[in-house]
């Protein structure tokens, strides 16, 4: 009887370890198909933020030129004295362009080419603020009002939040999916071999027959003996 209910206590662990790898390989499964349902869009969450925040930069400084022009004598005025007779001592026509050359190269190198690497923002800014400081020094855009001050000072403060969100945000979040994608797809190839180990002998094992059996096949063998005795006599 002991060995029969050590049987049943072995077989009924069986489904449990069966289902219990059929729940592993079903999470990690999932797990697999979320990466893959991430790694088809065209980019990711935090580098589509970061390329807003570009697109917010450019469309920004231009809407305060504009505001500019409108302030100091027209647009169509003003647009011909800054553009036409461009003056770099006086003009904020090239800081407009500062912003353009920005959008321009961040989004060249991580909305299209994808790149993963902080080269290309360390041109635009090294670039934006170089300029902005020999503008601020060389001409005489603090004599002309508010905007002398403010659009130097937005696109310099501009300029250094996108090199944060790239060099602390984007790049780093992506290189942390990149290495949890890489450690679920180990974890993936591993589980076939981590399935349920091979049967031991005591699952195989078979229980002697019990007392009541043999006590039968005794009786039988007592009747058969009589039975023979019988005839004989």
């Amino acid at each position: 009887m002991d060995s029969q209910g050590g049987s049943d206590s072995i077989d009924s662990q069986l489904p449990v370890r069966r289902l219990t790898g059929s729940v592993n390989s079903t999470a990690i499964s999932v797990r697999v198909e979320a990466y893959e349902v991430g790694e088809k869009k065209c980019i990711s969450d935090v580098r589509r933020t970061f390329c807003l925040f570009v697109t917010f930069d450019l469309l920004f400084i231009t809407m305060l030129w504009i505001i500019e022009l409108n302030v100091n004598g027209g647009i169509q005025n003003q647009l011909e004295k800054e553009v036409l007779h461009y003056d770099y001592h006086a003009s904020f026509f090239d800081i407009f362009l500062l912003a353009v050359f920005r959008f321009a190269v961040l989004i060249l190198a991580y909305a299209v080419c994808k790149l993963r690497h902080w080269w290309a923002i360390a041109i635009t800014t090294a670039v934006s603020c170089a300029f902005l400081i020999a503008k601020v020094i060389l001409s005489k855009l603090l004599s002309q009002g508010a905007f002398g001050y403010l659009l130097p000072i937005i696109s310099f403060v501009l300029a250094w939040i996108e090199t944060w969100l790239l060099d602390f945000k984007v790049l780093p979040q992506e290189a942390e999916d990149e290495n949890r994608h890489q450690s679920v797809m180990d974890a993936t190839q591993r589980a076939p071999l981590m399935g349920p180990g091979p049967l031991s002998d005591g699952q195989f094992y078979s229980p002697p027959e019990s007392l009541a059996d043999s006590d039968e096949e005794l009786d039988d063998k007592h009747e058969c003996e009589k039975g023979l005795i019988t005839k004989v006599a």
